[in-house]
């Protein structure tokens, strides 16, 4: 009762300061502190009726920003600032950018080098089965469609959202685990290979437009594999070794705020070099925070200095909510009035979820023999911005004038995402709670 009160109140609130901000003549930044005040108040709301339910936190904040993103089917526009402001969009991946380095500050190198052979193959299953099945259900639902389209289809499916997951590892507090080690490894050398196969597919489309294959050339996916690649390799390896001496020399400085400030500009930098790589920049984000020995760090500041972890926390409280309801907002319920495309989604997100339970198969040896390999192909299922990153990349692709990714094609894309987005994290809590079968490989 309390909980439905509290949402049945805030969704007033919404109204009636998005009525108010419409009606009046204010300065530019006033939408901004409206659009900041909702999204905050929002997640939180969300998260107190997830959380009073018996499920994780994240899942009410994507929830609530299904909620607002889909006000206008009652005729309610107020909120439509929100989806067109691109600050909100760069709040949100801020919030993405923060939670990768969170969750790599509580990692270390030398953890996931533990995990690196089984975390690989489970990538690279994770891989390799969800863009077959993938290309299968298009030829199956699109007999017309090229193989292009058949490809973009099957490459949609492949990469790994690690931020869904990461996010309910940590309010599970299972983040430790040698699942979520696994899980999260994976799930970045899913986001390298699944960016390298949508930069081959992209290429070959783009060829395929210039009517030659000039523009597409196996030299150039192996200096796509070798950029991507090569910037992880060189990225923890150089930054082992010179992040204690940056570190060092801030804590000469004895100026307060050093160590959080050194910490962020050291995770911005990586995540605008992955970018520069052709990769997402929570993989940079990522690779920082393995780098980065929160503890470690901190004494170089003295004895008595807080924890990196302990100084990022607050931001991430702040900003890592926005990025979850923001995913929601893009979640548009009204695709589901045309049942061709609610079927192709249905069956698209069937094979997204069959495709990485695979994964699990890629975990073997004694060592493994007590891990979950159900929690680690739970934990692989959801697509989210990257699923959303793909689409919107296919629906700027042309052949012959006519888009790879049309919008019903997009709005299917658009199911499976949102389908795996909110189905992981009750699923994820639940095989948490249950023993691992314990295999003899």
């Amino acid at each position: 009762m309390l909980a439905r009160f509290s949402l049945t109140a805030f969704v007033f609130l919404v109204e009636s300061l998005a009525y108010a901000s419409e009606t009046s003549h204010s300065d530019p930044i006033a939408p901004i502190l409206l659009g900041l005040i909702i999204l905050f108040t929002g997640a939180k709301a969300g998260g107190f009726v997830a959380n009073k339910v018996g499920q994780p936190v994240v899942l009410g904040e994507l929830l609530a920003g299904v909620v607002l993103g889909n006000l206008t089917l009652f005729g309610f526009e107020g909120l439509q600032f929100l989806r067109d402001m691109d600050f909100f969009a760069s709040v949100a991946s801020l919030g993405a950018i923060l939670l990768l380095f969170e969750v790599g500050l509580e990692s270390s190198v030398g953890e996931l080098l533990k995990v690196g052979v089984a975390a690989t193959i489970v990538a690279i299953v994770g891989v390799i089965f969800p863009f077959i099945l993938g290309y299968g259900v298009s030829c199956y639902f699109l007999p017309q469609s090229t193989h292009y389209v058949h490809s973009f289809l099957g490459a949609t499916l492949c990469a790994t959202s690690v931020g869904i997951t990461a996010r309910v590892l940590k309010d599970l507090n299972k983040i430790h685990t040698k699942e979520a080690k696994i899980i999260l490894g994976a799930a970045v050398i899913d986001d390298v290979l699944g960016l390298i196969i949508l930069a081959v597919v992209s290429g070959i489309i783009v060829s395929a437009s210039k009517g030659s294959g000039d523009g597409f050339s196996m030299l150039g996916v192996l200096m796509i594999s070798t950029k991507a690649i090569g910037f992880l390799i060189v990225a923890l390896f150089a930054g082992i070794k010179f992040a204690p001496m940056l570190f060092k020399i801030g804590a000469r400085l004895r100026v307060e705020g050093v160590l959080v400030t050194l910490s962020l500009s050291f995770c911005f930098l990586l995540a605008y070099l992955a970018n520069l790589a052709g990769l997402a920049p929570i993989v940079g984000a990522f690779a920082a925070g393995l780098i980065i020995d929160g503890d470690k760090y901190a004494k170089f500041f003295g004895e008595d200095e807080m924890s990196i972890e302990h100084l990022i926390f607050p931001l991430s409280k702040f900003f890592v909510p926005v990025f979850f309801i923001h995913m929601g907002m893009q979640v548009e319920l009204a695709t589901l009035s045309d049942l061709n495309v609610v079927g192709l989604g249905l069956a698209l997100t069937l094979v997204a979820i069959l495709g990485k339970q695979v994964c699990g198969l890629g975990v073997f040896g004694k060592e493994n023999s007590a891990v979950s390999r159900l929690t680690i192909g739970i934990g692989m299922i959801p697509r989210g911005e990257v699923g959303l990153i793909f689409a919107a990349i296919g629906a700027g692709l042309l052949l012959d004038g006519e888009r790879i990714i049309t919008p019903p094609l997009y709005s299917a894309i658009i199911i499976m995402v949102m389908i795996t987005t909110l189905l992981t994290p009750p699923a994820l809590k639940w095989a948490l709670q249950k023993k691992p079968v314990k295999f003899p490989l």
